[in-house]
């Protein structure tokens, strides 16, 4: 792509996104890194929408790697809540600790060294660094895929999964001034998730319409059928009714009530009234598929198992 080009796609998104961004708390020049770091683990497959009111009693518990260091990861499980894959919440605290004992309770500032904490990938280094230091890092999430596939591309959607190609794609786009770059990675990421989004793009409010390859072919169908995940009837739905039991519980949980078979509460599953011991219950899962959940839990580290029953790991 010529110089000239990219500087007009780097001028027009980042306009864009000066007039039009979120207003999100890990935005906020006063955010410390290591709330930047909780907002990008807690992002990771979910909304914003689900992840502020979460992420804001997490800041306020927990201000400083420390703080959450200090605690059992059980209470970092606990207050994840209902956001999903809870095994990030254990790595949060994973990471908490090694940032509390091996880098003096500051987030590490370097790609490098934030990959050395657990459960920090490429990703969420290059989020980290990028957003929490100013650094010139290639940040690549789904959004920004998305936009590269569609802008440059001409493809509806973006790859199955992340590709060298991409990869290099993201690489050559990225403007060669730190402060720059920081504001192109959160511009395009923005801008795939508000307007370039993957059902139904508004690309009326494109600020790029003009330059998009997939318009100018015609929007052609995607290359691909993307696989949504189920949830009602899978193990991920009992293992998350089993954890908000244990969640609620203030002490071990006996293993028979989490494993007492399906009983008739005569309300569904998603009654609000019903407390998680009933909720569970009232999904009906088998037998098997209930043991297979606890012991998944036990395995990954959510749960742990005494004499008195189950309950957060201590």
């Amino acid at each position: 792509m010529e110089p000239e080009h990219k500087r007009k796609l780097h001028a027009r998104i980042n306009g864009w996104f000066a007039e039009n961004a979120r207003d999100l708390p890990w935005r906020d020049p006063e955010c410390s890194p290591w709330g930047i770091l909780v907002s990008e683990v807690m992002l990771q497959q979910t909304p914003v929408v689900r992840v502020l009111p979460v992420w804001h009693e997490w800041m306020e518990r927990w201000p400083e790697p420390a703080a959450l260091a200090a605690e059992p990861s059980g209470e970092a499980v606990r207050a994840w809540g209902r956001l999903g894959y809870p095994r990030r919440a254990l790595r949060l605290h994973a990471a908490a600790a090694a940032i509390t004992e091996v880098h003096g309770g500051k987030v590490p500032d370097t790609h490098a060294a934030l990959l050395t904490l657990p459960g920090v990938g490429d990703y969420t280094a290059a989020a980290v660094a990028s957003f929490a230091f100013g650094r010139r890092e290639t940040v690549v999430d789904t959004n920004i895929r998305r936009v590269h596939a569609r802008l440059i591309t001409g493809n509806a959607l973006p790859s199955q999964s992340l590709t060298a190609a991409e990869m290099r794609l993201a690489d050559s786009l990225l403007p060669d001034a730190d402060a720059e770059a920081v504001a192109w990675n959160a511009s395009v990421m923005e801008l795939g998730a508000m307007v370039c989004t993957a059902r139904s793009p508004r690309c009326e409010e494109c600020p790029v319409l003009s330059n998009c390859a997939w318009v100018q072919a015609g929007r052609p169908e995607p290359h691909y059928i993307p696989k949504g995940q189920a949830w009602h009837g899978t193990d991920r739905q009992v293992r998350g009714a089993m954890m908000a039991v244990l969640r609620q519980a203030e002490g071990p949980v006996l293993r028979e009530l989490l494993l007492t078979g399906p009983v008739d509460l005569g309300a569904p599953a998603a009654d609000s009234s019903l407390s998680p011991l009933g909720a569970l219950h009232a999904l009906s899962a088998p037998q098997e598929q209930l043991e297979r959940a606890l012991a998944g839990l036990l395995r990954d580290g959510l749960a742990e198992l005494s004499d008195a029953g189950v309950r957060l790991p201590a």
